[in-house]
């Protein structure tokens, strides 16, 4: 088992108000699967995925991943396994601007601390998997959006992470590139990665091996 969560609770408090966004969330994601994980908005499904990522912490409940409970962690802690055991997409591309497609890919193994030489050679041959080996020089703004989704798939790919989460990854993307990346992600499947998606798209959601619905804070039912 890659992650588990056992009636994991998120509150969020504004003044005098307290908001229950997650209300017990059990779930399992074994290592090698492809899940997605979808519901309508306020539902929690990106609450949830942000407690994954180790972005948030959760009010109550226990977090295991890859065997280790993450509520005993610190935030430099959380921070490292982010870095090296996680890659994250998201919807947004949150690239750098007016940087180079083979920086942006670079820049989880310069927090790593990677040697420069290794750092170039793995971020051209993972620029070169997602078919933009000619296009490592160009900057992000000068990339389409299908283009600039396929470098952060890259960059997600830089540590070799155990866990891919993607959020929303064709939210911004029209139909063809939509059709790209999903074939993308279906490759990394292939090659035993485990990916977790967050999605609204019944076509992208189709891709995964098992969907869990979310509803109100609570997982509603699963499917195979």
């Amino acid at each position: 088992m890659l992650l588990q969560t056992k009636g994991i609770i998120k509150n969020y408090i504004t003044g005098d108000i307290e908001t229950k966004v997650l209300k017990g969330v059990d779930i399992e994601v074994k290592k090698g699967e492809f899940v997605a994980l979808m519901g309508h908005s306020g539902s929690g499904k990106s609450t949830l995925m942000h407690i994954l990522g180790m972005l948030d912490k959760q009010t109550d409940g226990q977090y295991i991943f890859d065997g280790e409970d993450t509520s005993k962690f610190d935030e430099d802690e959380l921070a490292e396994i982010r870095n090296k055991k996680i890659g994250f997409v998201f919807q947004a591309f949150n690239l750098l601007p007016r940087t180079s497609a083979i920086e942006n890919v670079r820049l989880p193994m310069m927090y790593a601390g990677e040697k420069e030489d290794y750092q170039i050679k793995r971020a051209t041959e993972l620029l070169e998997k997602v078919g933009l080996g000619h296009r490592l020089n160009n900057l992000s703004n000068e990339l389409s959006g299908g283009e600039q989704q396929r470098v952060a798939v890259a960059r997600a790919l830089a540590n070799k992470p155990s866990l891919i989460l993607a959020d929303e990854p064709t939210g911004n993307l029209d139909g063809a590139s939509t059709n790209e990346i999903m074939e993308l992600f279906d490759q990394l499947h292939k090659e035993d990665h485990t990916i977790l998606i967050v999605t609204h798209e019944d076509d992208v959601a189709a891709h995964a091996d098992r969907i869990i619905w979310m509803k109100d804070g609570l997982v509603s039912k699963r499917k195979k």
